[in-house]
């Protein structure tokens, strides 16, 4: 299995790779020992496509027998085009249909002796974090985007069937549940008045309720792609005592009314700022990330200040940023007034410079504080790579310990912050 793109897919992989080892289908560590090889594809950019059509070529070439599987399978003709010997190509979150693609190509011998599956299924993240996707697809229409033509509209799941995946994933070992979606703010808009019993009482499927069960299940709770809708402020308080982590990734990608307006954003909201700072007095530790495009289309040097100004303003804890950059099919693409490359490259030199020093500033004032982190990873010679609760894996910083030979991978321990540079910390277990 090849899973390329963001970790929705990545949960898309775990879950088709749940279905074929419990059919009898043992993973391959390489081409060579493959039968068969699946690609899990990521269409959102230009870019990722051509990533995506890369390793499907690179499969083709190592292996020769290919299922092509994810968001690119919409394009199926394009990719049959360039790679005729391709055996299937299915979509997004289609998993039957990839697991009998398999089937086809290579037919298991299930044994019931040998083919036990873990209760939790496969996972491709380590034992200790587990992502959890709450729903597919997307109500928006960002001008930029081309996701609800992948994944289509919003369809939440069923928060009992959501919190019976997490108890799993916590009795597997999952330390910290990751939840993710489209739009993790939207979760049951679709499926509102369709409360579940569990544990002997009802569940409302919102976003508020769900954090707050999901909270008393796993240690730690991380919420991602939360849109700014008013009702996130319910959120916070839940941050305050403990139960989620006070992290909120919030996907603002701009902050000028003009740009904002032309990208078709949601939750433009003007009070932003009042409310960042309101989040802040709630739960002081609060960490907010986000990611912003920078030359999108129409956007003048005026608008840029403006965004400039805003992160100043909003001192944000953690940032990407993105060149814009034209997806087929997205509305944008036809706009006026294209920003030149040299321009964007220029912007968003800019824009790293100024969120660099936001972020080590607030590093430089953890230094002295003692912090709950999570451990990554643990080396021979008494390091380990560890989280705190302001650091999302793979996307964020890390913290780095000496003296930490006595902790394992997956402990959530106090350490001491004893340094600290743009990105990183650095400390020692409050032994």
């Amino acid at each position: 299995m090849v899973s390329l793109g963001c970790p929705k897919n990545l949960v898309d992989s775990e879950r088709i790779l749940t279905q074929l080892r419990a059919d009898g289908y043992q993973m391959s560590p390489d081409y060579a020992g493959a039968d068969v090889v699946l690609v899990n594809t990521c269409g959102f950019l230009d870019s990722a496509k051509e990533e995506s059509l890369e390793a499907i070529g690179e499969a083709i070439a190592e292996n020769g027998r290919v299922i092509v599987t994810g968001c690119m399978g919409k394009e199926a003709e394009a990719i049959r085009a360039r790679f005729p010997d391709v055996l299937a190509i299915t979509g997004a979150h289609e998993y039957e249909q990839v697991v009998e693609a398999v089937h086809a190509a290579a037919p298991a011998n299930l044994s019931p002796y040998l083919d036990l599956i873990p209760d939790a299924g496969l996972k491709l993240t380590p034992r200790h974090y587990s992502y959890l996707k709450i729903s597919e697809g997307c109500n928006h229409r960002c001008s930029f985007c081309i996701i609800p033509s992948l994944r289509g509209d919003l369809v939440s799941r069923r928060p009992d069937a959501i919190l019976r995946e997490a108890e799993k994933l916590v009795a597997a070992g999952t330390r910290e549940l990751l939840v993710i979606s489209q739009d993790t703010s939207a979760y049951g808009l679709d499926i509102r008045k369709e409360l579940r019993a569990w544990k002997g009482r009802e569940v409302v499927p919102h976003m508020t309720d769900l954090a707050r069960e999901l909270g008393q299940i796993a240690p730690w709770v991380r919420l991602h792609y939360v849109y700014p809708y008013p009702h996130v402020d319910q959120v916070i308080p839940l941050m305050a005592e403990g139960l989620v982590l006070p992290y909120l990734d919030i996907p603002f990608q701009h902050a000028a009314p003009s740009v904002l307006r032309r990208m078709k954003r949601p939750g433009n909201d003007a009070r932003v700022l009042e409310r960042i700072h309101q989040w802040r007095s709630i739960c002081p530790d609060i960490a907010i990330r986000s990611t912003f495009v920078v030359g999108f289309p129409g956007e003048t040097e005026e608008d840029f200040q403006y965004l400039l100004d805003w992160l100043d303003e909003a001192q944000l804890d953690r940032v990407g940023a993105f060149r814009f950059e034209p997806v087929e099919g997205a509305s944008a693409n036809v706009l006026p007034d294209h920003v030149p490359d040299a321009l964007k490259e220029e912007r968003y030199a800019r824009i790293m410079e100024k969120t660099a020093a936001i972020s080590a500033a607030k590093l430089q004032a953890k230094v002295g504080r003692t912090l709950d982190v999570i451990v990554d990873a643990v080396d021979e010679e008494g390091g380990a790579t560890a989280r705190s609760k302001a650091d999302a894996p793979e996307i964020d910083g890390e913290v780095f310990l000496r003296d930490a030979g006595h902790l394992a991978v997956g402990d959530i321990a106090p350490v001491v912050i004893e340094d600290a540079d743009e990105h990183d910390l650095y400390g020692v277990p409050v032994h």
